[in-house]
């Protein structure tokens, strides 16, 4: 995964068409309202107005996850971040939210629920964080 990014974008929450609409400029690197339009009017079970994709992302740009550029007449977007860091920005988000909630002895039995993978992941996780500390210099 990729480290937690420095940037991040002022809104994190998405809604369903936002998402949707996010992983398109992804896939695309950098896109025009009518590419990402014509990529979800493939599929001939959805209708989308096309001022609707232009509302979205002028949302996902005010969010903080998008940029707009004029080259001529046309506009393009582009991520801010690529899907891997907001993946790991999520991720830290989502753990920031259950240890605010969490007491230890809820965190131990949550950990106790684990199966034999999830036990791997963890110590995966625990020796990264002995790897982080060693190169800081911290116990």
């Amino acid at each position: 995964m990729s480290p937690l990014p420095e940037y991040r974008p002022q809104k994190l929450s998405l809604g369903s068409l936002e998402t949707e609409i996010l992983e398109i400029v992804w896939d695309f690197g950098q896109t025009t309202v009518k590419q990402i339009h014509d990529r979800i009017l493939a599929d001939p079970e959805r209708e989308l107005a096309y001022a609707s994709v232009t509302t979205v992302l002028n949302r996902l740009t005010k969010k903080g996850w998008l940029k707009c550029c004029k080259n001529n007449k046309a506009f393009t977007w582009e991520p801010l971040m690529s899907r891997e860091q907001a993946k790991a920005l999520q991720a830290y988000e989502q753990l920031q939210q259950f240890l605010a909630i969490s007491n230890p002895d809820m965190v131990a039995s949550f950990a106790d629920s684990l199966d034999a993978t999830s036990l791997e992941q963890l110590e995966a996780i625990a020796n990264r964080l002995q790897a982080i500390r060693r190169q800081r210099g911290t116990p």
